[in-house]
């Protein structure tokens, strides 16, 4: 029911457990935040209707294309191996000055996106990764290494602001209800990148065992840089049309919580104040740098040490399948209706400890049979014994998308303020890529195989415990909006539904809202 209560002063609307106060005489909505008309209305093309385009799932689409184009497409030329080239030294420094630049701007890229705005981030992010792809270009002709660290070094600068763009997109858009499915739905269309690149090399590699995508140069033709540029291309120009996050409205009426009036010194300041009135964020802070921390191991150490040519590519078609499989099924039961929020965070916690141990347990047993010292890369996938080891890696890459997609789902619990959903996409990026980078030199140093898994088994069940207090004490049922216009200058006005003028209805349905408030 909705209780109510009036004075000369304020009005107060409750509805269920979230109720926020109107001042008198401000019940209209700030213009400056109401978009044209036209972004407002449904997309047509025959007989399909779209949404229209200042709605959340039309943002998270558009994103999540844009990704697929930009990073998915970087993820499907990496695992050309070496990016292609015959040689991969220059390439490896380019990925060092990549993931150094990533870590630092990365952690500092959610004040930068809150005061350029997220369009300009993601379309940057988009033509980092295309100038990339022209200066292995180049490389194939003059071998220059210079341009090739320096474009590594940009793309670490621009896709630490891409990143923080898309999980401010991602976790602060829809309701509460509904961000598991968001974050799901991302994941499975931006891994279709990798698939895609498993199945460039695939079908050539099954011919025979000797025979791969190299051909006989050893490396990538000019051609397949240059598709991959133009898609890349496509992505950065896709990226303009992002729109403000200002204007943006669910189909209930409410907006997303942002500073309408950001500046440089009100940005930097939020950091500041995110670390400050936030500071149990840091406990994820392990979580974060175990996100990628595996990729080496997975990459190096299992497929590229212990698999013939063929089968691995195979493998990473089947690796990077399971990160859909894996993200679609974390999706329904982060969004799963039988229990509280607060109380399925404390179940998929259970989930995926349970799932780390599960998984790592049978990584420990296969690790056991062979070292440095011992593996010659000879499986192939019609040997007798591959069936295991297969399983092995799939459950790898259900686990690095189920791992993923949780610690996404409990950042975006914690709050639905987008100014500071974006810090905690640049904290979550740039110690991801920090984790990145001391990993892959690990591994470039020649460290013991199991030395390198008992890492990852540790720094990810560690990560879990420690962010334990958090998961378990932190994520409420739903965050009232109150709270989360703390930290913006805009008013509850300016956020609440025009269907539920009094009320931010973050963790209801739009039906159950618009009910409650009529009743």
């Amino acid at each position: 029911m909705s209780n109510s209560t009036t004075s000369d002063d304020q009005s107060i609307e409750k509805v269920g457990d979230a109720a926020v106060h109107l001042e008198s005489g401000s019940s209209r909505r700030d213009p400056s935040i109401t978009g044209k008309r036209w972004m407002y209305r449904p997309l047509k093309i025959w007989f399909l209707e779209l949404p229209y385009i200042a709605s959340p799932e039309a943002q998270l689409l558009l994103v999540s294309f844009v990704c697929f184009l930009c990073p998915g497409m970087f993820n499907a030329i990496s695992g050309l191996g070496g990016a292609g080239q015959l040689d991969p030294h220059d390439v490896n420094n380019a990925n060092t000055a990549l993931y150094s630049a990533f870590a630092v701007v990365g952690f500092f890229a959610g004040s930068i996106a809150n005061r350029i705005g997220l369009k300009l981030c993601l379309s940057f992010g988009g033509f980092g990764y295309f100038l990339y792809v022209a200066s292995l270009l180049s490389y194939n002709h003059n071998r220059n290494a210079g341009f090739l660290i320096f474009s590594g070094a940009l793309l670490g600068v621009c896709g630490g602001l891409l990143w923080c763009a898309q999980g401010a997109v991602m976790m602060s858009y829809p309701h509460e209800h509904e961000k598991g499915r968001f974050i799901a739905l991302f994941w499975v269309i931006f891994n279709l990148g990798g698939v895609i690149g498993a199945l460039v090399r695939t079908p050539k590699s099954l011919q025979t065992e000797d025979q791969n995508l190299h051909s006989n140069s050893g490396k990538v033709n000019d051609g397949t840089y240059i598709a991959f540029m133009v898609l890349m291309a496509l992505g950065f120009v896709l990226a303009w049309a992002l729109l403000d996050t200002k204007y943006i409205k669910r189909q209930d009426g409410s907006r997303v919580i942002v500073m309408k009036h950001p500046t440089w010194q009100s940005e930097f300041k939020g950091l500041l104040q995110t670390l400050r009135t936030d500071y149990y964020i840091v406990l994820f802070f392990p979580m974060f740098l175990a996100s990628n921390w595996f990729y080496p191991y997975h990459f190096n150490s299992v497929n590229g040490a212990y698999f013939n040519i063929r089968t691995r590519s195979l493998n990473s078609l089947l690796y990077w399948l399971m990160q859909m499989v894996g993200a679609f099924v974390f999706g329904r039961i982060l969004d799963f209706k039988g229990f509280s929020r607060s109380i399925r965070a404390r179940v998929i916690f259970a989930l995926l400890f349970a799932i780390t141990m599960g998984t790592w347990g049978g990584g420990y047993v296969f690790q056991r049979t062979y070292t440095r010292a011992t593996v010659t890369p000879t499986m192939d996938f019609t040997d007798s014994g591959y069936i295991g080891p297969m399983f092995l890696y799939m459950f790898y890459g259900f686990y690095d998308a189920a791992f993923q997609t949780c610690a996404y789902w409990f950042m975006g619990s914690l709050t639905n303020n987008s100014r500071k959903l974006a810090n905690f996409a640049g904290f979550y990026k740039g110690i991801q890529s920090a984790g990145a980078a001391g990993m892959w030199r690990l591994d470039a140093e020649n460290t013991a195989f199991m030395v390198e898994f008992a890492s990852c088994w540790g720094i990810l069940a560690g990560s879990l415990l420690i962010a334990s207090p958090v998961i378990f004490f932190r994520i409420k049922d739903s965050v009232d909006v109150e709270e989360d216009l703390k930290f913006s200058d805009e008013t509850a006005q300016d956020v609440v539904g025009e269907t539920a003028t009094a009320t931010e209805t973050h963790g209801l349905p739009p039906s159950d809202s618009i009910t409650e408030i009529q009743s």
